[in-house]
């Protein structure tokens, strides 16, 4: 999956005493997209390669490389960096997978530093809390710290099928997943479960069981994945303001996800692997 970067390791613990050199690889996201070159090995730019952003926050290492995001509006590069969209980059054949663990980790982190400059309690002016990895507002003093969203991730067993489903086409993904959502303010993520079916495929099920979790940075969130079985009627009635299509698959029906990057290909893989 997507986290899966062995053998390297990726460091997130915060210090605000660390400062870009030479070696250090400098992330820079406008409108949601990366400034990066077509190396697969290297598509980020390093900071001996620009002139130097006015203000850079550290953001995390990946074994003795140190990653900072360039917070200024706009950045000098070389040549050859264009800003990609991160969803395609995610797809682009050779890229690697720590590369794509980076750029996800680093727009997840991009994104809350951009919608929280200013507090939203006083509407006073965010700056980096030196303490830890927050923002402290210089008006109120509130204190306010990353975003993550907890969702999950669904599989839906009927005997020998599993539940497969797609996105409505205005979602922009065409290849087969699961019946996913967030969690809402009170529920435990078994009740998302039983929800997220219910309202997506018009299902009950029961047996509701974790399997593994996952960081999805380009969503802000943490998947937590279930298998459950179907309870009673196995007919369904899709929300097609969510989905395209929804229907049982055999293991042998199943086909998965173009990458093995999701939490959702793994699960699907996974049962149709004979999972019992």
């Amino acid at each position: 999956m997507l986290q899966d970067i062995h053998p390297h390791n990726l460091d997130i613990a915060y210090s605000a005493d660390y400062h870009p050199d030479e070696t250090s690889i400098i992330m820079h996201y406008k409108n949601g997209k990366v400034l990066a070159c077509t190396d697969n090995e290297h598509p980020f730019l390093f900071y001996s390669q620009i002139e130097k952003p006015q203000k850079c926050v550290y953001l995390f290492s990946v074994d003795d490389t140190k990653y900072f995001l360039a917070e200024d509006e706009d950045v000098i590069a070389p040549g050859g960096y264009i800003y990609q969209d991160i969803k395609k980059l995610r797809h682009k054949e050779g890229m690697l997978k720590v590369n794509i663990m980076v750029m996800f980790t680093s727009y997840h982190l991009w994104s809350w530093y951009t919608n929280n400059k200013i507090c939203g309690y006083c509407g006073g002016k965010t700056v980096t809390d030196y303490n830890e990895r927050a923002l402290f507002c210089k008006n109120c003093c509130r204190v306010i710290y990353p975003r993550i969203n907890p969702a999950v991730i669904v599989g839906v067993i009927n005997g020998d099928k599993l539940l497969v489903t797609r996105y409505a086409k205005n979602r922009g993904v065409s290849y087969d997943a699961l019946v996913a959502g967030f969690t809402e303010i009170g529920e435990t993520f078994e009740q998302t479960v039983a929800r997220e079916v219910h309202e997506e495929v018009g299902l009950k099920v029961k047996n509701i069981r974790y399997y593994k979790s996952q960081p999805w940075g380009y969503s802000g969130g943490i998947l937590a994945g279930f298998y459950c079985d179907l309870d009673e009627s196995e007919e369904i009635t899709i929300d097609k303001t969510e989905l395209s299509c929804a229907e049982w698959r055999t293991r042998d029906e199943i086909t998965g996800q173009p990458d093995d990057l999701s939490l959702t290909n793994e699960m699907m893989m996974n049962f149709k692997n004979n999972m019992k």
